[in-house]
């Protein structure tokens, strides 16, 4: 019964355990006079600490109340008074001096099961302890009528946790007995158990040959105090007082380690008396107030009074007061050194727990390597000199498992959809869990106007990834587009970078990855189908044929379905029920009347397949003569994967998907997704692909690939979802140093008039979120073409030009150069030019190029050679973009993070659409003005009279110059950009004029990539080969 009483008291009370003192609390205190702390290296005796009770005022109305030292019955008693609070007080102050050695707040959580009084009591207390030490604390409380299995499922989650260095469940859970509790304490991971109570740690502390990670708090601080005495613990007898397994059992196992000759009394123990005044020790825990006598100590004995007992006291204000398991002033009179009621053992067991706490923050960091938070441990990357084919360094690197790299970067189990070994999709709700992080860097990597060969901005967005994750130790991630398969077996090639700096498994990201590009021509097609399908039932049917067979009666009874109210709003019927509407209302309802030849929407493959570019749909005996020409387009081309890419959450998707215009009715309404009813369809087979991929570079470096818009008629960026995913995972918690925040490296599409232009624009602009730099990618090669070198053609060798130094040519082309780091700082950020580095480059042409960089108004300019030597190559780059976006104090430290407040758009919403498009025109390309076609201006008309004046633009030139002409090379001025016409794509949210004629369906070259594209199936397993 004493045995129970005490356990239920100390459950509520006691819950924390040591750091890396333990072993000097286990062992002898000469072993522990090295580097592992005892309590007189954290403080020296000092009289606060021992008092003896003589030394006590008589006059003094409430001692106890003043010091914590219950008040002595015999003024000759000679007992020292371990004073407690004043050791765990030095505790905590040792504590705060030592988390500034760490790069980040130690975070303990605590789990409450209910709300029970005592226990919040007692979490208070935690909670100021852990403000005094400096760390940071979360109190998670879950209501009482929850299951155990939802306080397993807390812990759990806190275990998948990097954020979190510390799990204590407050103890007794409001249901579930001692089998709840069993299991919640076994859920806990072992080296986040601070509590001390995991099976491993009972385990360990009564093993000779382990050590436990972690001493349960109250004897820890049992040991700790009697080190404060200075007594010799090894020799002695000690006889503890109860046996739980909180205090009594490991208190025994923690003497005994120290080599004291230890019995354990409990309940069913005889001649207790006589057993008690042969200890040189007393430690009591039995939870019965004043059990232990005064004549049963023994002259000089220490005694530690763990009790914490209430009794009725009607001249307390609070009606009781606390009591020990000991006759204080009696055993006064005879002990050494005694702990007072309160004051002693219970400021300590806080104290221990921020030891604990403290010890398992530093101990997971030192796991890590000494790596942050959210950085990846790097894959070890062999460089040969000479540098293979892309497909042979991707074969020759082994990924990690996609879950170990989810755990590195903080990425919960639960919130990892696995496809295989090497990919995953990562699930939207890490960023309600992540909510309160402040974001990590935001980079855009654009370049300059390129050769038809591509300049390398794919390979410098994963290599400078590679360089901040996996050589500076910073969290790093590189977001992507996922490419299409199209240009795979074309000509093209994939998009995983190049050399050592690529995306990997490159067959895996170039292929069929998690089937995102296959959901969206779904999609797509099913949308084109009901088009085509509605024009049919509405040309062979009667009104009230049509109204019928659009709302059947079920049972007798007509309803509409949840997208038909929508449609019925949008007409201004403010009817719900079939039955009610007017034989008008019924003709407006189920009447689309779609216009065949204003109809954009095509069907899409994944393929490049130029016969499909046109053709004629309808021709079945079936479709009674219902003809129509139309076309395919590249599945990538769809607008669909740009409301993919735009969309900030599902709910915005489908309203996005609900918004597509895809004709007009033949009194020059837009009739959308949402007036055909298939929103719902599209959400469905739109709703996986919504989360963004999870894949690694050459380096083990987390990598995002999501969405792959077009750059021309669509905005040519990976998805807003997986930069805010990353931004949030790269991002700090509070109280974090902001040196130790991360980096977001996301790719624009195209040149940076382009790309960047369009990242600003409209994916900044729909997102709402802030980039603090664009790192601009130039090349030798591409500068010499803009500076009047021979043309440059897919499959040709190069001009001596591009492979011999030529500082003249050069110098001409950097005007170009110079014109794109002018267009970047027009959007208020800093620019740093990255010059990718090819073998045939010399170092007074890269000097060249630095040094114009610089003068033209580059924040840094840097050679970067990652292709060849891989992260490593990029350092010098990842560094200047840290030096730039970083602030620093006057003594170099890094200062907090702010958002870049000079960031801008180049034009607002308001602006008429002829307005925003000539704006585009003149400051990034130089042109003159614009000049639009009669078409172009009735299109413009039309959209702004149907409310659609307000969207951005997303200009869809020719790539291969600053101008609407791909001949027109370095920085062409004194010219017009003619507009030919407009289109909207309502649901991804923009409008694209069209300055030539777009190629939407690629087509295959006489000798395509298919040719060596093979399966090696002499291994195992198989092995795809000839892709690159």
């Amino acid at each position: 019964m004493l045995l129970s009483r005490r356990l239920v008291a100390v459950r509520s009370l006691h819950r924390a355990t040591t750091s890396n003192t333990t072993r000097s609390l286990l062992q002898s205190k000469s072993a522990a006079s090295g580097s592992l702390r005892t309590a007189r290296t954290l403080s020296s005796s000092s009289p606060a600490r021992f008092r003896t009770t003589s030394a006590m005022s008589a006059s003094q109305e409430n001692p106890a109340a003043a010091t914590g030292v219950p008040p002595s019955a015999e003024s000759a008693a000679k007992a020292k008074i371990i004073d407690g609070t004043a050791v765990s007080k030095s505790i905590r102050q040792s504590l705060q001096s030592q988390v500034s050695s760490l790069p980040f707040q130690p975070h303990l959580l605590i789990i409450q099961h209910g709300a029970r009084p005592d226990s919040t009591s007692y979490i208070r207390m935690k909670r100021l302890a852990a403000a005094e030490a400096g760390f940071k604390f979360t109190h998670l409380q879950i209501p009482a009528d929850e299951p155990v299995d939802k306080i397993v499922e807390a812990v759990q989650h806190a275990n998948e946790d990097e954020g979190i260095h510390g799990v204590l469940v407050q103890l007794p859970l409001a249901n579930g007995g001692k089998e709840g509790e069993r299991r919640v304490v076994e859920a806990i991971a072992h080296e986040k158990d601070v509590d001390g109570f995991h099976p491993l740690t009972t385990g360990a502390l009564s093993s000779r040959t382990a050590d436990p990670l972690f001493a349960p708090c109250t004897p820890a601080g049992v040991i700790r105090l009697l080190d404060e005495t200075g007594v010799q613990i090894a020799g002695k007898l000690a006889v503890v007082l109860g046996r739980s397994d909180i205090v009594g059992t490991p208190a025994c196992s923690m003497l005994r380690r120290r080599d004291a000759t230890v019995v354990q009394i409990h309940s069913r123990t005889k001649n207790i008396p006589e057993l008690v005044k042969q200890a040189d020790i007393v430690v009591a825990a039995i939870g019965s107030p004043e059990f232990v006598k005064g004549e049963w100590i023994k002259e000089g004995a220490v005694v530690i009074d763990v009790g914490a007992n209430f009794v009725p006291d009607a001249t307390k204000k609070s009606g009781q007061r606390m009591l020990g398991d000991v006759e204080f002033a009696a055993a006064s009179a005879r002990a050494s050194a005694i702990t007072p009621v309160p004051g002693g053992v219970g400021p300590m067991t806080v104290a221990m727990l921020m030891e604990n706490t403290f010890a398992a923050a530093k101990r997971q960091h030192e796991a890590r390597n000494g790596r942050g938070r959210g950085v990846a441990e790097p894959l070890p990357l062999t460089i040969l000199e000479k540098v293979p084919s892309d497909i042979e360094i991707a074969s020759a690197q082994t990924p990690k498992p996609i879950t170990k790299l989810a755990k590195e970067i903080g990425i919960r189990s639960d919130e990892l959809e696995t496809y295989g070994r090497v990919k995953a999709k990562v699930e939207l709700s890490l960023l309600e869990r992540l909510k309160h992080r402040k974001d990590g860097k935001y980079v855009v990597v654009a370049g300059i106007t390129p050769t038809p060969l591509g300049e390398g901005k794919s390979t410098t967005t994963v290599g400078l990834a590679q360089a901040l994750g996996a050589h500076l130790a910073r969290p790093a991630f590189a977001c992507v587009r996922q490419p299409s398969q199209g240009p795979t077996f074309g000509i093209k090639g994939g998009a995983a970078g190049g050399g050592y700096a690529q995306i990997i498994p490159m067959d895996e990201f170039n292929l069929h990855l998690t089937g995102d590009i296959h959901a969206v021509t779904a999609a797509n097609n099913l949308l084109a189908a009901a088009i085509d399908a509605r024009m049919f039932h509405e040309s062979t049917q009667s009104d009230k044929a049509l109204f019928t067979r659009l709302c059947p009666a079920k049972k007798g009874v007509r309803t509409f379905s949840p997208i038909m109210l929508k449609r019925l709003q949008k007409l201004g019927i403010n009817k719900t029920n079939p039955d009610d509407l007017t034989p008008e209302e019924q003709t407006r309802f189920a009447r689309l009347d779609i216009d065949p030849e204003t109809i954009t929407w095509h069907r899409v493959t994944d393929t490049n397949d130029r016969f499909l570019r046109k053709i004629t749909v309808g021709q079945a005996q079936t479709e009674l003569g219902r003809t129509r020409e139309t076309g395919y387009d590249i599945a990538v081309a769809s607008e669909i994967m740009a409301v993919l890419a735009l969309s900030k959450d599902l709910a915005d998707m489908r309203e996005r998907l609900g918004q597509i215009v895809v004709a007009t009715s033949k009194a020059g309404e837009p009739v959308t997704a949402d007036d055909i009813g298939i929103t719902g369809a599209l959400t469905v087979l739109m709703k996986d692909s919504i989360k963004p991929n999870l894949m690694q570079t050459l380096e083990g470096t987390p990598v995002f690939v999501h969405a792959g818009p077009f750059a021309n008629i669509a905005h040519g960026n990976s998805s807003i979802l997986a930069d805010r995913v990353a931004l949030k995972l790269a991002g700090t918690e509070e109280g974090e140093s902001a040196s130790v925040g991360g980096y977001v490296i996301t790719e624009a599409g195209f040149g940076a008039d382009i790309g960047m232009e369009k990242f600003f624009n409209i994916k900044c602009r729909v997102s709402g979120l802030v980039p603090d730099a664009v790192v601009l990618v130039a090349t030798v090669r591409a500068l010499k073409m803009h500076g009047g070198g021979p043309e440059v053609t897919p499959g040709k060798p190069l001009h001596d030009t591009y492979l011999n130094e030529d500082l003249v040519t050069l110098e001409e082309g950097c005007k170009n150069l110079a014109k794109h780091i002018e267009n970047g700082r027009k959007f208020g950020v800093k620019v740093i030019v990255a010059i990718n580095q090819f073998a045939s480059d010399t170092q007074a042409e890269l000097d060249l190029v630095q040094k114009y960089a610089l003068q033209a108004g580059a924040h840094a300019a840097v050679p970067a050679n990652h292709w060849a030597k891989g992260g490593e190559g990029a350092v010098e780059l990842a560094q200047a973009l840290i030096d730039t976006v970083e602030p620093k104090g006057a003594n170099g430290e890094t200062l907090e993070a702010t958002e870049n407040a000079d960031f801008k758009l180049l034009y607002r919403d308001e602006e008429t659409v002829e307005a925003k498009i000539a704006v585009i025109a003149r400051e990034m390309y130089g042109a003159d003005g614009i000049e639009l076609s009669e078409l172009a201006k009735s299109q413009i008309e039309t959209y702004t009279r149907q409310g659609y004046g307000h969207l951005p633009i997303c200009m869809a030139k020719s790539h291969l110059s600053l101008s609407h002409n791909p001949k027109l090379k370095g920085v062409p001025t004194g010219f017009t950009v003619p507009i030919r016409s407009v289109k909207l794509a309502a649901g991804a949210g923009f409008l694209y004029p069209l300055c030539g004629d777009m190629q939407t369906m690629p087509g295959l070259s006489t000798r395509p990539g298919y040719y060596d594209i093979d399966l090696d199936t002499s291994v195992v397993p198989p092995k795809v080969i000839g892709l690159f």
